[in-house]
């Protein structure tokens, strides 16, 4: 069996990598700076409890890393699929709480549109809307 490194060619290929791209760097910026990471996300420790942070390393960052890195290494249309759906329920879960936890804030607003981007590129791919 040999293994290649399936690069991008299409257009709609090149959006969803993009997408996983980006979905792997946020990985790596929590697995490898998950207090800066918490900060960016306006989330707080406490000292008496450093697992805190060991969630960021470890549950947010191996589903970023996973995910996307899947998705580059094997670049088939259901992993984008998956990646995008990811996103999209990603922006459900502001909007839920934009409207449920007083959370309509600019930050909210940037954030729900960075994810619907991130959403909207592997979605286009995989549903064939770009080729």
């Amino acid at each position: 069996m040999e293994f290649a490194f399936p690069w991008p060619v299409t257009q709609g290929e090149w959006l969803a990598w993009s997408s996983a791209v980006v979905t792997v760097l946020f990985g790596l910026l929590l697995l490898f700076g998950p207090r800066l990471s918490l900060r960016i996300l306006r989330l707080q420790t406490v000292e008496h409890h450093p697992e805190a942070v060991s969630e960021a390393r470890a549950t947010m960052s191996g589903f970023y890393l996973g995910v996307g890195l899947c998705c580059i290494l094997l670049a088939q249309p259901l992993l984008y699929m998956a990646l995008g759906f990811s996103w999209l329920f990603t922006v459900f879960g502001r909007i839920v709480s934009m409207l449920s936890d007083q959370g309509n804030r600019l930050y909210n607003w940037v954030w729900l549109i960075v994810a619907l981007v991130l959403a909207a590129l592997p979605l286009a791919f995989a549903f064939g809307f770009v080729p």
